[in-house]
């Protein structure tokens, strides 16, 4: 399996406020469902159906990932939208192959599946669909509300396969929130969203992510995201402290000398490298520990998880209808 190759087919832009200033990339993709090389991740397989993301947020690690593409990591990646538009039906071939197993799928992993784009494009209705119809097992980690859109779909899929959600919510500090991720929705709407899923029956954890040091790592702060975590139903509060790797550092870093400039020495001496020390990222995650005890837990650690796999074939498909295996991209 190959190297991840797009073909450009039209270039788009939409008169609308919701979509002033970007522009869509629309692409046909050789492949879809990535191998994530190394086993440092939970997961082994990956879709992504779009690259660059108008959340915009200051410190996404696939920004690098336009740079790929002659495409710079700061404005671009914001403004450049690719759209994958034969995603849907790419999922639907490569789970059809053989060479298949139908082994667990992440989403959400590279940039958000539910960005504004997709309100626009609807690939993972049908991407969904065709997870379903395989029942094959995935998850979707996403700051985007426009997955209450596919409740519908979810919970068709949880009645046949494996499925999980989580959102992305660091902070519910206003300001923060307003510097650090300016295209994305309120995080108290994200909070509302995991708190809908959850009650539909649908797992839906919280990662408190990234936090920032000096910006959203305040103990009031942190409590503040897990409470209402909890009171969502999250199924899991896990915390992640920022890490900033090349190509997104350069990016960051000058976004913080104009909103935080006092806290520039802070970063230069913390982030020599990609991650912070063990030491600071064990007091991170130490401190949200601690909040959880004092509130007593998590209530609702989700319902157990199926066997990966399950039945491949689809009613009225034969296998000798079926396309011949895909080629295997790489991480986006």
């Amino acid at each position: 399996m190959g190297e991840d190759r797009l073909f450009e087919i039209a270039r788009r832009s939409f008169d609308t406020p919701h979509f002033h200033g970007i522009e869509f990339i629309e692409v046909e993709a050789k492949s879809i469902i990535n191998h994530v090389p190394g086993n440092y991740l939970p997961f082994n397989w990956t879709i992504n159906p779009y690259r660059g993301c108008a959340h915009a947020c200051t410190y996404c690690f696939a920004r690098v990932t336009h740079t790929y593409m002659d495409m710079d990591a700061g404005r671009d990646f914001e403004s450049k939208i690719v759209v994958k538009v034969n995603a849907p039906q790419l999922v639907r071939r490569e789970l059809r192959a053989k060479r298949w197993k139908g082994e667990h799928i992440a989403m959400g992993t590279g940039t958000d599946p539910y960005q504004r784009a997709e309100g626009r494009y609807k690939l993972m209705r049908e991407i969904i669909g065709n997870l379903t119809a395989y029942r094959n097992p995935f998850s979707i980690l996403t700051k985007g509300t426009l997955i209450l859109r596919d409740l519908d779909l979810l919970l068709e899929a949880a009645s046949v396969t494996e499925v999980s959600t989580a959102f992305s919510i660091g902070t519910l500090n206003e300001d923060a929130w307003r510097k650090s991720e300016p295209g994305t929705p309120h995080p108290r709407k994200r909070m509302a969203a995991v708190k809908k899923l959850n009650e539909a029956g649908i797992p839906c954890g919280v990662m408190v992510a990234p936090i920032l040091p000096g910006i959203t790592d305040d103990p009031k702060g942190l409590r503040e995201v897990v409470v209402a975590a909890l009171d969502s139903g999250a199924t899991h509060v896990s915390p992640i402290l920022l890490h900033l790797r090349p190509g997104v550092k350069e990016v960051y870093m000058r976004w913080l000398e104009d909103a935080y400039p006092d806290l520039v020495p802070r970063y230069m001496s913390m982030y020599k490298k990609a991650y912070a020390t063990s030491g600071e990222r064990e007091a991170v995650g130490g401190e949200v520990a601690t909040i959880l005890r004092s509130l007593g837990g998590v209530k609702n650690p989700g319902a157990p998880r199926r066997p990966r796999g399950g039945p491949r074939s689809v009613p009225g498909v034969a296998r000798s209808e079926q396309d011949p295996p895909p080629e295997q991209l790489e991480l986006l």
